[in-house]
């Protein structure tokens, strides 16, 4: 009888031994005001039935079936749930060793701060691992979707390596290509060619040579910090030299020929391209706050002082060099954010993201300062909401799986304290969350960061 009594509690608990998967618990979800984003409605004093990783049912207070009361059941104490947030531009750290400790640290940054869907934008096969960990619960974590290693003017030596590339990259399971500059047209074409037999997104940066135009005509589904329109608005092309016109041709914001931007958000629209904006990456790396303020803010504890180090090093190179002058970065921020409006208000869908960990960007934290920008720059709460709920399982052709709650649906949810709809600052205010029929409480994530902090603290 042992033998039969370890295998029925490894398989109830999942805790003995921690490479065996936690098998899907039962839950009522009870006292919790349900957000489903359809609207600005809320469902008052609702339960949420949980059962094998889903949304079996979802019940008014008055109307919990009486034979589901011995379900294991977890008081909301007037929480509202939400489906959660993402971060749809990550830079995942990578693992050549096997170890993935801290990889595993970012992963819980993340679910600390309500984000239950990560898209990786800078490939490496470990992030295929982590993925595979990640579903079978030896690492608990969000969602991964992966893109491939980068394809750009240096990785790409011709035409019939890049549809090489992107066919290995299909075949090797990732999600997503990536691509970055210093691509010209014939290697830029095959790549998307050989992308849309093999039926994989592709995005990312906008080369020069190909340009933003091109790029939305043969089939950029995501454009990445919104690169490519401040160049597709510039007149004289030979001023776009990074010598001369600065990272991302932000010094040349003064001279765009806004008279061009409502063709190009009507072709962004018609082409059903996605924008990830993340506002909050020029504001930080690229702004004009000094890195020795940045450094010194409280979610840096939750980072290795070397990383912190590296990240003030890299935006001082620039300070040093005179490019982050206010009176240089400001008309740029300004045009950032007008832009993002723009694209908002004609329709563009966008994804939330704010590419982490990156300079001053720290995962999860960072989010909630993306968040606060595209509030500032007119962008509704519901929809901001919707950028890293709904609108990410739209992207991925998954609409309905998850990203909403609904019967039906994978059970991912968050509980906060307050409405996030009357106040965005309670997205901070994380009391629970459900990731995949998995409960993970305050507690857990609370000691999760305390750990990181204590990992992190400067010797």
């Amino acid at each position: 009888m042992k033998p039969l009594i370890l295998v029925f509690l490894i398989s109830v608990y999942g805790i003995l031994y921690p490479h065996v998967p936690a098998m899907a618990q039962e839950y009522l979800v009870k006292n919790v005001h349900i957000l489903t984003l359809n609207n600005e409605k809320v469902l008052d004093n609702h339960t949420i039935h949980v059962k094998d990783g889903k949304i079996f049912n979802i019940y008014p207070v008055s109307g919990i079936p009486s034979g589901l009361k011995r379900i294991q059941q977890i008081d909301g104490k007037g929480t509202f749930a939400f489906p959660g947030l993402a971060e749809m531009h990550s830079h995942i750290p990578i693992t050549e060793t096997g170890d993935f400790s801290y990889i595993q640290d970012v992963m819980w940054l993340y679910l600390a701060n309500g984000i239950l869907n990560v898209r990786g934008m800078i490939g490496h096969s470990s992030h295929l691992e982590l993925k595979k960990k990640i579903e079978k619960g030896e690492i608990i974590g969000p969602r991964i979707f992966a893109a491939g290693q980068s394809l750009n003017g240096a990785s790409v030596e011709s035409p019939e390596m890049g549809e090489r590339m992107v066919r290995d990259q299909h075949a090797a399971g990732f999600d997503h290509l990536k691509l970055h500059p210093g691509l010209d047209m014939t290697r830029f074409l095959t790549i998307a060619k050989t992308a849309k037999e093999v039926d994989i997104k592709f995005g990312g940066h906008v080369s020069l040579d190909v340009g933003l135009e091109n790029s939305l005509q043969n089939g950029y589904k995501s454009v990445e910090h919104m690169d490519g329109y401040i160049e597709a608005l510039i007149e004289d092309k030979s001023k776009l030299d990074p010598q001369i016109a600065g990272p991302f041709s932000m010094l040349l914001v003064k001279e765009v020929d806004m008279s061009k931007l409502p063709s190009l958000v009507q072709l962004t629209l018609e082409k059903k391209a996605w924008i990830a904006p993340t506002l909050t990456l020029f504001e930080r790396f690229f702004g004009y706050i000094p890195a020795d303020e940045f450094r010194l803010e409280d979610e840096m504890k939750y980072m290795p002082g070397i990383q912190v180090q590296q990240w003030v090093n890299q935006k001082k190179l620039l300070e040093n060099q005179g490019v982050l002058k206010e009176d240089n970065v400001k008309p740029y921020l300004e045009f950032r954010q007008k832009l993002l409006k723009t694209l908002y208000e004609a329709g563009v869908p966008i994804l939330l993201s704010s590419d982490s960990p990156q300079v001053f960007n720290v995962p999860g934290f960072s989010i909630h300062n993306e968040i606060k920008s595209m509030y500032e720059a007119g962008l509704s709460p519901l929809d901001i909401l919707k950028t890293g709920s709904k609108n990410v399982a739209v992207y991925f052709e998954r609409e309905g799986e998850f990203g909403e709650i609904s019967i039906g649906a994978d059970a991912d949810f968050v509980l906060l304290s307050g409405n996030p709809l009357s106040d965005l600052g309670e997205l901070k205010k994380v009391r629970g969350l459900m990731l995949r029929g998995q409960w993970i409480s305050q507690e857990k994530l609370t000691s999760e960061l305390k750990r990181i902090e204590e990992k992190n603290i400067r010797k």
